[in-house]
């Protein structure tokens, strides 16, 4: 038994175990705002997540070593945050609009813009492997946009569609410059993950102000996930960027475990929010984790 955990990365149980928690924050995102105000839902989650974290770290005796910082760091985590919270807001307001068996695979997809964005900006030409993976997953892309109609979701008039895709393209970013920060400037995880934490509350709460100032009238109702689902992604993240710490762990291993998440999201959450056509949409949903499994092991 020692030797067979012997051969398991130190990364990989984390990393699992962050997907896992990961899922079930998907359905918390989705029992918060179904129906219901998106931004102050999210500021609340995120505001439950800081409290944790900042207990934690308080617990832990560490909170006086978070404030023993640079400018160059807080400036690094707050680029961080502005990135995240760009892309959270997307997805919230998304999946408001959308069946969660629908914008958990897309969002599974984020390992194909990194590669798309890398043959865009640095010309790299993909391999037949990955090409082979980028065709399935445009083709489980497609069969979704298919039965998608049958719903009522177009996918080329759908605001929930936009909106899922742009969070998903800037999430995929901010895989990137996890590794970066992590990987190349080897910032302290636990620092890095406490002032992120802290400047998300800061952004999200001056986003939900000018939203207010905007004249943004739908009605808010507070319901319990909301705090659950903050705190799920805090140990969620703890678990992910351990894993990236980790010396020589590859990002594109990690994401691709990672978004095994939407395992999870799909098939407790397609049950739970009584989703349509959930056989059919296993098809398209495997056909995308097909090509995710591609890009992440062929070269």
């Amino acid at each position: 038994m020692n030797e067979l955990f012997s051969h398991i990365p130190v990364w990989f149980l984390p990393i699992l175990g962050s997907a896992l928690a990961l899922g079930f924050y998907d359905i918390g995102k989705k029992m918060s705002v179904d129906k219901n105000s998106v931004m102050p839902a999210l500021f609340f989650a995120t505001v439950s997540g800081f409290i944790v974290m900042l207990g934690a770290t308080t617990f832990r005796g560490t909170l006086p070593q978070c404030f023993q910082m640079d400018l160059s760091f807080y400036l690094h985590v707050m680029l961080k945050a502005l990135i995240v919270g760009s892309s959270w807001i997307c997805i919230y307001y998304a999946m408001r609009d959308l069946p969660v068996s629908i914008s958990s695979p897309i969002r599974a997809s984020s390992p194909l813009w990194t590669l798309i964005g890398a043959i865009v900006l640095f010309h790299e030409l993909p391999t037949i492997w990955q090409g082979v993976a980028m065709l399935l997953i445009f083709v489980g892309y497609y069969i979704f946009s298919v039965i998608g109609k049958l719903e009522g979701i177009h996918f080329t008039r759908s605001k929930g569609i936009y909106l899922i895709m742009l969070g998903t393209l800037i999430g995929s970013a901010s895989a990137l410059y996890d590794k970066y920060l992590l990987g190349v400037l080897k910032l302290d995880r636990e620092m890095l993950q406490f002032w992120f934490s802290a400047d998300l509350v800061i952004i999200l709460g001056l986003a939900w102000l000018i939203r207010t100032a905007f004249g943004h009238k739908h009605p808010f109702q507070w319901r319990w996930c909301i705090p659950v689902t903050g705190i799920l992604l805090i140990f969620a993240d703890w678990l992910y960027f351990y894993a990236v710490s980790v010396p020589d762990a590859q990002i594109a291993i990690l994401s691709l475990v990672r978004r095994s998440n939407c395992i999870v999201t799909f098939a407790v959450g397609g049950i739970l929010f009584h989703d349509k056509n959930l056989k059919k949409k296993a098809i398209p949903l495997a056909l995308i984790l097909l090509g995710v499994i591609l890009l992440g092991l062929m070269k």
